[in-house]
């Protein structure tokens, strides 16, 4: 007999079920192949902050004062007002988010510099304004709260807004603290007249609201719309306490640059902006760390007393420059003569996750280098309506976070009680430019903006972009490729989008080519050509369909009106390399479609033609000076791979001086390499009149800080030119070198321009290289293995490891040569040395037998005449010994000779 308990318990169990298999939680991480990062726009001016109408439509700022709206149903952006803002140092636009009731009230809080002074003060001030269908309506602004703040000679703004689930608002602001003279640890420095460099003045402050994060409620009330705004319960100080503000939920922050709120547990997150101290100081305090901050409750977050899990700084006399005793998180003391609030504060909370310039003990996965800590939402998928493109269970709770300098995105897993778990890297494999903000929207999408490579630049990679998943058929990958990009008019274009493909095999794909603004497709298949008849810059495009309808673009340009100019360089002899000293004869060519040719409308002296020599151990990177595009060379890879580019340029002034600028500062000094080498690693400044010091780095090594620095100089090198036909003489070799070094003949063309487009550059080069080459300088190698030196000055050799394994070199002359040299070992092997042309089984062009000796011998090949340049190969093919890791082949050496 079925007992109603039974019954009951039948019912719960099936609707369990049922439940868990229409919302089924995922335990496993979803492949990043279904993510797919879409450009929504791009070529913004500093943007931001977002936030997001539940109709889907995206308002968003930047810096300077624009207010914008983004529908993604049509795919139109509008400019709603350029507000004026004091846009300088560290201020402008900096704060935007939507009232709870928006689709209501249409009210908007923006937090702002004012760009007139309010009662003899610069001020940064919250206000809310109305918004139409067409405009941000100035008319309509109510100012909440201003700050008043030190205007020039400090950083640190922020200015991030959220609403937690009641209606209280979020605001964040920053210390508005030179750290420039603190060496990277607390400014404390409260000497009459140094109120800027004194954090204690308002992180510390319970009577002020910078360093904070403040809640307030705002009146929400359409039929009184004054503006106003309430005192939450559970704020830091009660109201009515003397010498502090009831608006405080937070304070001791440096630079709280963005803040969330989570919807559920009501947890405020911030990305804490930490110091730039590099090491530890003894006396000093802590190395400068960033930190994720979570505060359940209202309390003090340290700074300038604490970092990370309160580590505490040393009270510090600016004047003696002597330490005194740490600081104490129980009861942190401010005796600073600029405080005018209390003078014991709260106890110090410790950071939620924390992490300096160099490898966390705590967090290793977060990586090193620079640091800009953000927070992003807290993800709850039943707060997002069901859609394509909603996250799956498994982000359920978790706090996304990201950092702007070193552009991750990592995951935060928290158990019930909000406490820390683990952190995953969220799509590891794809490229993020500098995120400043994110948000889901309603349709469960992950919303965000990158500010772009430079800071303080209008960014033609600063966009807005969305984080789409795909359940069950993915979308399929765009790629697109064409045969030229540039050309007169008319110019004829092979497409090519052979390249793109889907993560689901099954999938079969069908493309549609535009190349006009024509909305129907002009062409279909994987392949497509195309005649741009008149001059200009278009943009063609291809839209990849998989056999479900899912589908993705790529774009590319092309610029009609030009053609660019071709360079050639012949020469008498060899091209690959030279002997000796011999005299070189050579002649410069040069044509143009729209210019004509040399001493047919091309001057000869508007062709830039130069002769150097590189010393062995810099000839990439001079090379680096003057090739077409520049190769990827450690120093150039180590400073892309870094956080330089967000204040250097190449060529032109950004928050630091451009690396042209240095080099010309510094020149061919070789002595300079050390002096800033040490700088980037201990971070400084004061050497270019800029209020910014650039950060430590001292997760570099000296080597690699040095070939940074000597990429740097190499770029203000300006080589003597020489004639366009003429001879040269390879005797440049100083007597003092140790190995030789490579000689460089370039020519380049920079036209003028036709038709509208811009003038184009073309460049042709001859290297030639001393012809005894180490064989680890192969370009390739298959079965073979770099095998390290076994003591210090002894070559790395290329160690074979099975018969049939290569080595190669690229873009051989071969012309004029007839022997090659090869220096070998092997104490047990017999075999042959073939040296094959253009594929590993090609022609064979000379051999030489091998036998097993007591050291390395030189074996000589006799080669075929060769013309032309050629890829050669040099295979090892054993008869006897027993060929394996252990038993193997050593080529040191190979040389070419005449």
């Amino acid at each position: 007999m079925v007992t109603w308990f039974g019954k009951f318990v039948t019912v719960v169990i099936t609707l369990l079920f049922v439940t868990a298999w229409i919302n089924p939680v995922q335990d496993t991480p979803p492949d990043e192949s279904r993510f797919t990062k879409v450009v929504l726009d791009n070529d913004l001016n500093e943007p931001m902050e977002l936030d997001i109408a539940a109709d889907g439509r995206i308002y968003f700022i930047e810096r300077n004062g624009g207010f914008f709206r983004y529908d993604p149903k049509t795919g139109q952006k509008k400019k709603l007002k350029d507000l004026d803002v004091r846009f300088m140092g560290e201020d402008g636009l900096l704060g935007l988010a939507l009232d709870p009731n928006f689709g209501k009230n249409h009210w908007v809080y923006l937090y702002y510099s004012n760009p007139q002074q309010v009662n003899s003060q610069w001020v940064n001030q919250l206000s809310r304004f109305e918004v139409s269908e067409d405009s941000l309506l100035t008319s309509t602004e109510k100012v909440m709260i201003q700050i008043p703040v030190l205007h020039e000679g400090v950083s640190h703004s922020a200015g991030s807004l959220a609403f937690d689930k009641q209606g209280n608002l979020y605001l964040s602001t920053g210390d508005n603290t030179n750290p420039f003279e603190s060496d990277g640890y607390s400014p404390s420095d409260d000497r009459p007249g140094r109120i800027r460099f004194d954090a204690q003045k308002s992180s510390a402050n319970t009577n002020d609201l910078r360093g904070k994060i403040i809640r307030i409620h705002p009146t929400t009330d359409v039929a009184e719309p004054d503006g106003s705004y309430t005192i939450p319960a559970g704020n830091l100080f009660p109201k009515n306490t003397s010498n502090t503000r009831p608006e405080i939920y937070t304070m001791g922050h440096r630079n709280p640059f963005r803040i969330s709120i989570d919807s559920k547990t009501g947890y405020l997150y911030w990305g804490e902006v930490g110091p730039d101290a590099g090491t530890d100081s003894l006396m000093r305090g802590p190395r400068g760390h960033d930190e994720i901050g979570q505060a359940r409750q209202a309390g003090n977050f340290g700074w300038p007393y604490f970092v990370g899990d309160n580590k505490p700084y040393y009270y510090y006399d600016f004047d003696a420059k002597k330490s005194g005793e740490p600081f104490n998180p129980q009861a942190p003391i401010n005796r600073s003569r600029n405080n005018t609030g209390l003078r014991i504060l709260p106890p110090a909370q410790p950071a939620f996750i924390w992490y300096p310039y160099t490898e966390s003990p705590e967090f290793p996965m977060l990586g090193t280098g620079g640091r800009n800590a953000m927070a992003g939402p807290v993800y709850h998928a039943e707060d997002y309506a069901a859609s394509a493109w909603k996250f799956p269970s498994y982000f359920d709770n978790k706090l996304f976070i990201y950092d702007w300098m070193r552009n991750w995105i990592f995951t935060v897993t928290m158990n019930p009680n909000g406490n820390l778990q683990r952190l995953e890297s969220f799509m590891p494999s794809t490229e993020f430019n500098k995120p400043v903000d994110m948000a889901f929207g309603p349709d469960g999408a992950l919303y965000m903006l990158e500010y772009g490579t430079y800071w303080r630049a209008k960014n033609l990679d600063a966009r807005l972009v969305r984080i789409e998943y795909h359940r069950g058929n993915r979308k399929p990958v765009a790629r697109l490729s064409a045969d030229k990009t540039v050309g007169g008019s008319p110019l004829t274009v092979k497409f090519s989008a052979a390249a793109s493909f889907d993560y689901d095999k099954g999938d079969k794909l069908r493309y549609e080519w535009y190349f006009t603004n024509s909305p129907k497709p002009q062409a279909t298949g994987a392949e497509a050509t195309f005649t741009f008849a008149k001059p200009g810059k278009h943009t063609p495009r291809v839209k990849v369909i998989d056999s479900e309808g899912n589908s993705s673009e790529a774009r590319l340009a092309v610029q009609v009106g030009n053609e660019p100019p071709k360079v050639a360089i012949q020469l008498n002899g060899n091209r690959s390399f030279y002997w000796g000293t011999q005299p070189l004869q050579y002649t410069v060519s040069v044509q143009d479609r729209e210019d004509g040719m040399l001493n047919k409308g091309i001057a000869p002296a508007s062709v830039r033609v130069t002769f150097d020599y590189l010393d062995q151990g810099y000839d990439q990177i001079q090379l680096a000076a003057n090739a077409e595009e520049e190769p990827a060379l450690k120093g150039k890879t180590l400073i892309e791979r870094s956080d330089c580019m967000a204040c250097h340029a190449k060529e032109k002034q950004s928050v630091g001086p451009s690396y042209v600028a240095i080099a010309r500062r510094y020149g061919t000094d070789e002595a300079a390499v050390g002096k800033l080498a040490s700088k980037i690693i201990t971070g400084g400044g004061g050497n270019w009149d800029s209020e910014h010091v650039m950060s430590a780095h001292p997760q570099l090594s000296p080597a690699d800080a040095g070939e940074m620095v000597r990429y740097i100089l190499s770029l203000g090198r300006e080589q003597a030119t020489i004639p366009v036909q003429g001879t040269v003489q390879t005797n440049r070799q100083p007597a003092s070198a140790t190995e030789p070094g490579t000689y460089l003949l370039t020519a380049r063309y920079t036209d003028k321009g036709a038709n509208g487009m811009a003038p184009l550059t073309s460049r042709a080069t001859v290297v030639l290289r001393h012809p005894r080459l180490l064989a680890a300088s192969a370009d390739h190698f298959k079965a073979v293995a770099k095998q390290n030196p076994g003591w210090p000055g002894q070559p790395v050799v290329m160690a074979y490891n099975e018969s049939g394994a290569y080595i190669q070199f690229n873009n051989l002359d071969l012309n004029g040569i007839r022997k090659l040299d090869l220096e070998t070992y092997t104490d047990k092997l017999t075999g042959q040395i073939e040296l094959r042309l253009d594929a590993p089984d090609g022609p064979v062009i000379g051999t030489a037998g091998v036998t097993p000796q007591k050291e390395y011998v030189t074996y000589t090949a006799d080669l075929k005449p060769t013309t032309g340049e050629h890829t050669l190969f040099i295979v090892y093919r054993e008869t006897k010994g027993g060929i394996n890791i252990w038993n193997r082949l050593n080529l040191r050496w190979v040389e070419f000779k005449q």
